[in-house]
Order: structure tokens, then C-alpha cells, then sequence
């Protein structure tokens, strides 16, 4: 068959395919966007300082939501603290150490499992474990029960993308620097981690995100307690709501007005985009610095 009539019978559907990819792809832009433009416009307008600062009270029909962002924030500090060493060293394990298996394949096969997971699972296990086996906490949960379910939840996702980004760092640095007599951890240290450091703080500002986008296993693990702190170091072992957790039960109870969960919804989004805003930022400049 010569090119001319090849390409005359494959060209259409080449053509169908690209119309149908940028159609699917318009459709899924326009209903993002139109989710994004009505969450915002229903709650911005009520996004004020006293929304921001004050803590929620039905007796004075007051709706801030100061303890839950309080409460989000402990747990993304808890959360990063625990996941960020035990998921790069796993990822440098894997991506230095490990000698090609049949037991790294089953390693890494089960982290892409549990990446998979819905996040629900993750809560009744903490609830089985960080809260009535280990007793984090009272039986209500706590802070330190819901930070330690998300270090679970977040970690698969940070080891897969630092390893990727460690396997991405050109093979000819480590070979040079293995040439002029450097140690492995020497070359992990000052060549491979800072090499690859683009690529980790992206994985740690998207756990970020998911951090404070979870609702489903904090709700089993963190309780729905929305009082200000009164010791702040010990609030670690105290339950707490946070923003999700709180959008979640005042969507669904009774007696809520109908732009409190908007607000939230807009708060929460405003958020997420500063953290991915954040990322692509500093993903750039490390980038810039590492090529330089």
C-alpha cells in the first residue's frame, strides 16, 4: 500500500480521535471551572476577618472557623513530620540501594496498592489502631490519631515521587562522583538528593493538599470537636474538626445557614490553589537552580 492512500484511509480517523480528545478535554475544563465559579461565588462574599478568627458558637449564632483551621494545621505538621523522613528514605532505599527482586517488585507493588485505597479504609484503621489499640487520645480521637492516618495515607504517593525523582537524576554524576572515590551516601547527600529536589518538594506540597482536602478518615480518627485549644501542646492529644471534617457535618445537620458550607467550600479551595500555586513556584526555582 503506498503513503498516499494509507495516509487517506487513516487520516479521518486521526482526525475523529483528535476531535474527540479535545471535546472530552473541553467538557471536563467547562464543568471544573464552572464547579470553581460557583463555589466562589457563593461563598467569597462572606469571607471576612471574623469568619477567619472567631470559633463557632450557637448560642451567639456565630459560624468562624478558627479552631478548625487551628486544627488542620496541627495535623499537616504532625502529618509531614512523620511521612516526609520515612518516605525519602524508603524512596532512596528503593531507588539505591535495592537490588532488582522479585521482593522489590512485590515492595513496590503493594506501595502502588495502597496509594490506592480509599482514603475511608485508612480511617476505620486508624480508629482500630491509633485510637482504641493504641488509645492516641481519648476514644473520641485526636489530633496525633489523625495526623499519623494521613502520614498512611500520603506516604505511597511521596515514595513513588521521590524515588521517580531520584531515578530521574542523571546516571553520569553518580558515575563521576564514584570515579573520583565518593562514598555512596556522599553521593546520595551532596549530588542525588539535591538533584532531585524539585521533585521532592512538589511531593510534599501535594501531600500538603491532600492533607487538608481529607475529610473521610480524619472524621473516624481526629473527632468533630470545634472548640478553641486550651493548651495548644496539649491539643495534640485532644479531638479536634478540621476544615473538611466541619464542612462535612455542616452541610449535613439541620440549622446551619446555607452560606456556611459555602464559605468553607471557598476557603478550602482558595487553599488548595495557593498550595499548587506554591508548588509550581518552588519546582521552578529549583529547577533553575539545579540546571544553573
Amino acid at each position: 500500500m503506498d503513503k498516499k492512500r494509507y495516509d487517506k484511509q487513516i487520516r479521518p480517523g486521526i482526525i475523529a480521535v483528535r476531535v474527540l480528545i479535545y471535546t472530552v478535554t473541553a467538557v471536563v475544563v467547562v464543568l471544573v471551572a464552572a464547579i470553581i465559579v460557583y463555589l466562589i461565588a457563593k461563598g467569597l462574599p462572606y469571607i471576612n476577618w471574623e469568619f477567619l478568627s472567631q470559633a463557632p458558637s450557637r448560642l451567639n449564632e456565630t459560624y468562624g472557623i478558627a479552631p478548625m483551621i487551628i486544627n488542620t494545621l496541627y495535623i499537616v505538621v504532625v502529618t509531614l513530620i512523620v511521612s516526609i523522613p520515612v518516605g525519602i528514605g524508603t524512596a532512596i532505599y528503593l531507588a539505591e540501594y535495592s537490588k532488582p527482586g522479585k521482593i522489590i517488585i512485590a515492595f513496590r507493588f503493594c506501595i502502588e496498592i495502597l496509594a490506592g485505597i480509599p482514603s475511608i479504609v485508612y480511617g476505620l484503621f486508624g480508629l482500630a489502631f491509633f485510637v482504641n489499640a493504641l488509645k492516641f487520645g481519648s476514644g473520641s480521637g485526636s489530633m496525633l490519631s489523625g495526623a499519623l492516618t494521613c502520614a498512611l495515607i500520603v506516604m505511597p504517593t511521596m515514595i513513588r515521587t521521590t524515588e521517580e525523582a531520584l531515578l530521574q537524576v542523571n546516571p553520569s554524576y553518580r558515575e563521576a562522583a564514584f570515579a573520583l572515590g565518593a562514598s555512596k551516601l556522599y553521593i546520595i547527600r551532596t549530588i542525588m538528593l539535591p538533584c532531585a529536589l524539585p521533585g521532592i518538594v512538589v511531593a510534599i506540597i501535594l501531600s500538603i493538599g491532600r492533607i487538608v482536602s481529607e475529610s473521610a478518615a480524619l472524621i473516624y480518627t481526629a473527632g468533630v470537636d470545634y472548640t478553641m485549644p486550651a493548651n495548644y501542646v496539649r491539643h495534640i492529644i485532644e479531638p479536634g474538626a478540621g476544615l473538611t471534617v466541619q464542612l462535612y457535618l455542616y452541610a449535613t445537620e439541620g440549622g446551619t445557614p446555607d452560606w456556611v458550607p459555602y464559605a468553607m467550600a471557598a476557603v478550602l479551595m482558595i487553599l488548595v490553589f495557593i498550595i499548587n500555586l506554591t508548588a509550581n513556584i518552588i519546582a521552578g526555582r529549583f529547577k533553575k537552580k539545579v540546571s544553573a
